[in-house]
């Protein structure tokens, strides 16, 4: 049965009928939001004019869409069922963040206008898998070039050095570093005192995110998802003295906690990382990396420049290079990367513009890679299910653009949230800055009609528009 699957999944990817798309982003970037948008647009097409900027839906070539049983039974359903019904609660609430990895497959039927499906037949089907997964699990792939000595080395002088969110990570992690230095890593291994000391590091990850940071490895401590109290993920950092090739000035012994540690090392990079990565990431074709630039300008320059510096990092991670059809026959890669800021809707239309000039700088230099090799790359914001609406308050005789929705905690809010810098700001923006985000809760909309938003359409004609034609 399985062979037969790949049979079928083969052909068709041989008649670019197959379209794999990773939904990338941190914590908190809206993963969830946009798929279940996504989903819920396409199923709404045939019924529905809400995407003006998605050519097949304007050119009448879109006839619709339906959920289909996904080929992978191995990986949880992306539940939209419960996602759509959180949306249509009272009062309306966001769905629940992305845990673990998640997949939804959609059938989408059109009217070719070009090539050989359309001399073939009237109509074609474009079979499209959305994966979803925590953006933080992504931060672990550097792992799989670094030695446990060398991953050590990096955790310890991220406390120490000079990079942005270091001094906030030495106040966070003070317990564990108590904790750690009355451990001797080179005594018999003790199970329990590594689980204690792991306990206590995993603390200190958590609490690096819920302060802001982004940059927190290994990911899968803080999202575990069915690994949850496995022995492999328990282990932590240790200082210690190294040569010039990096391996320990002092003899290690088996039984040591130290090789416990060194151990469970590897075999998280080999039975986690790496089988991830090469489960998933090798058969991605599309790529959205969504960014949320608003949260950490409230949060302070390190929560800001340490989310810029994770990007980077996850960028690096990914495959990329042309993809011709033979190519995606035998060695799938990413042809098509699209940044989008989002929660465009919790700002003035008017800095919109700011918002790309801003996530522009933020990419930057993932933007260089991206474009050396290549790929097709667009930048844009957007608000994949809408959460305000637009409208102007007065400040004396001043007239302002401004926002109008009900916060999380239920008050109704007319307001114009401030400017957004259209580059990366230096230290002292913070000092002086008048930008003041607001968490709005989802817009109240009735169960017939599409998810409201804001350039979903726009990024559906990026990311499927040339395969629909």
């Amino acid at each position: 049965m399985k062979i037969k699957q790949e049979v079928n999944d083969l052909v068709k990817r041989s008649l670019d009928r197959h379209l794999r798309l990773a939904v990338t982003g941190l914590s908190r970037a809206g993963k969830t939001a946009f798929i279940t948008s996504l989903v819920n647009q396409l199923l709404n097409s045939s019924t529905q004019e809400n995407l003006p900027l998605f050519e097949p839906s304007r050119n009448k070539q879109l006839l619709g869409a339906k959920r289909i049983p996904q080929t992978n039974l191995m990986v949880p359903r992306f539940d939209y069922d419960i996602a759509i019904e959180q949306l249509h609660s009272a009062p309306p609430r966001w769905p629940e963040p992305t845990k673990d990895v998640s997949e939804i497959r959609l059938a989408i039927r059109f009217k070719p206008k070009k090539g050989a499906r359309r001399l073939l037949k009237s109509t074609s089907t474009l079979y499209l898998d959305i994966v979803d997964y925590p953006g933080e699990w992504l931060l672990d792939l550097p792992l799989l070039d670094m030695s446990f000595e060398q991953w050590s080395q990096n955790q310890m002088e991220l406390l120490k050095g000079d990079k942005a969110g270091s001094q906030l990570r030495s106040q966070l992690a003070k317990e564990w570093l108590v904790k750690l230095n009355h451990f001797n890593c080179f005594d018999t291994a003790n199970e329990n005192r590594v689980a204690e000391l792991s306990k206590a590091y995993t603390q200190y990850l958590h609490d690096c995110k819920d302060s802001g940071l982004h940059w927190v490895q290994p990911g899968r401590f803080v999202l575990p998802g069915e690994l949850e109290g496995a022995p492999v993920l328990q282990f932590f950092p240790v200082e210690l003295e190294v040569d010039e090739h990096g391996k320990p000035t002092k003899e290690i012994k088996r039984d040591s906690a130290y090789a416990m540690l060194r151990s469970r090392f590897n075999e998280y990079k080999k039975k986690i990382v790496k089988a991830f990565y090469q489960e998933h990431f090798a058969t991605f074709d599309r790529q959205i990396v969504l960014v949320d630039c608003l949260q950490p300008l409230n949060s302070g320059h390190d929560s800001f420049m340490d989310m810029s510096g994770a990007i980077n990092q996850l960028m690096q991670s990914f495959k990329y290079g042309r993809n011709s059809i033979l190519k995606r026959l035998f060695s799938a890669k990413i042809d098509k990367v699209l940044f989008a800021a989002t929660k465009a809707d919790h700002v003035t239309p008017d800095q919109h513009v700011n918002l790309v000039s801003l996530l522009q700088q933020l990419v930057h230099e993932a933007w260089q890679h991206v474009s050396y090799e290549g790929i097709d790359m667009e930048c844009m914001s957007l608000a994949s299910i809408q959460a305000t609406m637009p409208g102007f308050a007065s400040v004396g005789d001043t007239t302002l653009q401004a926002i109008k929705g009900t916060t999380l905690e239920e008050e109704t809010m007319t307001l114009f949230p401030g400017e957004v810098p259209p580059k990366l700001p230096q230290q002292e923006y913070w000092q002086k800055q008048g930008f003041e985000f607001y968490q709005f809760r989802p817009l109240k909309i009735p169960h017939d009609q599409a998810l409201p938003h804001i350039r979903m359409d726009k990024a559906l004609q990026f990311l499927l528009g040339d395969k629909l034609r």
